[in-house]
């Protein structure tokens, strides 16, 4: 009797949270009051917004103080993909009148964290949030996907080559667009095209070390677009 009332509360919850994510696909709901409470403060023209998933998020988790006293706002979300970042770009990014936004996207999609899609695909989505902000006068930095031979929650999936073809998608299409790119891709990567074990220790979320590598590499950038 216990084990079949467990497995009928087990079953509510799950479709309770199924029903949940259905209506909020794209975790529309996540940032919606520090959205609001960022539209009231004061922005000097400067504001920098980062969108992306877990490696987006953990950044921010890791190193604070990168972040700290910083016009830098994160708006990463873990677990997605392109596609829902795409729906929530408007209100996450564009409503937020930053003067730059930096996109970190891709590797949920080739691990088919939402179903399957192509690296054409996954292009298409960071085009089409690309050319949002273009249209409404926000600087746009397409960084690489960050290096990874294997996704533990999801194998099989071969990033080790499906990540190096979109990243030389997305450094031609930055090239060709006039936006700008950041190439994370050789300073974190090892001889499999994966991620190094001192940057990351599940092979795909960066360590504080490996933040380091890349807070480097995007100070230098941001130093060049901020002040250009």
């Amino acid at each position: 009797m216990r084990a079949k009332k467990f497995w009928i509360l087990t079953l509510f919850i799950i479709m309770t949270f199924d029903s949940i994510f259905a209506q909020d696909w794209a975790n529309l709901n996540h940032f919606k009051q520090a959205n609001e409470r960022l539209k009231i403060e004061i922005n000097n023209g400067d504001r920098v917004v980062f969108m992306g998933n877990s490696i987006t998020i953990g950044w921010i988790q890791l190193r604070p103080d990168f972040f700290k006293g910083k016009p830098f706002v994160n708006r990463g979300i873990s677990g997605q993909t392109t596609a829902q970042m795409l729906l929530r770009f408007r209100q996450d990014v564009v409503d937020l009148n930053p003067k730059l936004v930096v996109i970190l996207a891709g590797t949920n999609d080739i691990a088919g964290n939402t179903g399957h899609v192509t690296v054409q695909q996954i292009m298409d989505n960071l085009k089409s949030m690309s050319e949002i902000a273009k249209a409404n006068k926000i600087k746009v930095l397409l960084c690489s996907v960050l290096p990874a031979s294997e996704y533990p929650w999801r194998p099989g999936k071969n990033p080790d080559k499906k990540i190096p073809a979109l990243n030389q998608l997305i450094e031609q299409y930055a090239l060709s667009q006039g936006y700008h790119y950041l190439d994370y891709f050789p300073s974190l990567t090892n001889r499999e095209n994966g991620m190094k074990t001192e940057y990351a220790e599940d092979g795909v979320h960066p360590t504080i070390s490996g933040y380091q590598v890349m807070e480097k590499l995007l100070e230098e950038k941001l130093q060049k677009i901020l002040h250009d």
